[in-house]
């Protein structure tokens, strides 16, 4: 809780600067909608980084990749349920090899080593991953209710309720002795990275994402995240680049293009 607070702390400090001017245009908006503003930056942020990050105690890093990339089934159910929205043929196939492609960048090119790795059954961090999947699911889902304002207000607002969820889990992780602030430069670098780049870039490019795709597309492009975490560890920490991960991109990448296609109905009539 500590890193969470920290990162959109940071994060609200930046998009604050910047959107100040549209957030004081966007305020009788902002004072019409902020419970459902304050309780989306909270379920959809600070709710999901405990969740993910809780799991980690208990669960392998392998096991949240994998139950992550269910996340985009939770958007399609949430989104019909809701709003009534269908489900094409061509995203759910999309979505099963998005899933292919995570399941051959975790098991490094060998599926099958998979069902060597022990199982004990459902554990609690499964359950902070199911807790994980719904409350990002249901942030991306609920972004299609968002209020008729600028997206940088929009987005700042979000942090503010993150911020605000984030210091409240803080305040009980500091009394019972398990917070501390970095120490280190390396400690820093990690808050300050995490504070721009998945809270404040990474959330304001999904928001317009959502609004171009939809949830239900633009939620497939979640499973890019092992992808990318296995091309970055090659680049940044020289680990070797195998066929496997060429192999798992185009299956991503692929999935995510079939997704998005939409028949030409004018050609047909």
């Amino acid at each position: 809780m500590m890193l969470t607070m920290g990162r959109w702390a940071l994060a609200l400090v930046i998009i604050g600067t910047i959107a100040h001017q549209q957030i004081r245009s966007d305020w009788p908006v902002i004072r019409q909608n902020w419970p459902y503003l304050l309780i989306m930056g909270g379920v959809g942020y600070t709710i999901f980084n405990f969740c993910l990050y809780s799991s980690l105690h208990y669960i392998s890093a392998i096991n949240v990749t994998l139950e992550q990339s269910a996340m985009p089934i939770v958007i399609f159910a949430l989104n019909y349920l809701i709003y009534r929205t269908g489900i094409t043929w061509l995203q759910v196939f999309g979505f099963v090899l998005t899933v292919i492609g995570v399941v051959v960048t975790v098991s490094q090119g060998d599926p099958m080593s998979l069902l060597a790795v022990e199982s004990s059954g459902l554990s609690l961090g499964d359950l902070f991953m199911l807790g994980a999947a719904l409350s990002y699911g249901g942030y991306s889902v609920a972004l299609r209710s968002k209020p008729d304002m600028h997206w940088q207000s929009f987005l700042a607002c979000l942090i503010a309720g993150a911020l605000i969820f984030a210091t409240a889990g803080w305040i009980f992780e500091y009394q019972a002795g398990q917070s501390q602030f970095p120490t280190s430069l390396q400690g820093w670098m990690v808050l300050i990275y995490a504070g721009i780049f998945p809270s404040l870039l990474s959330q304001g490019f999904f928001i317009k994402g959502v609004e171009a795709f939809g949830a239900n597309v633009a939620g497939l492009y979640i499973n890019l995240v092992p992808v990318f975490g296995a091309l970055l560890a090659v680049s940044l920490l020289g680990e070797h680049l195998y066929d496997f991960h060429a192999v798992a991109f185009v299956l991503v990448v692929g999935g995510i293009m079939i997704a998005q296609h939409k028949p030409n109905l004018a050609a047909r009539s």
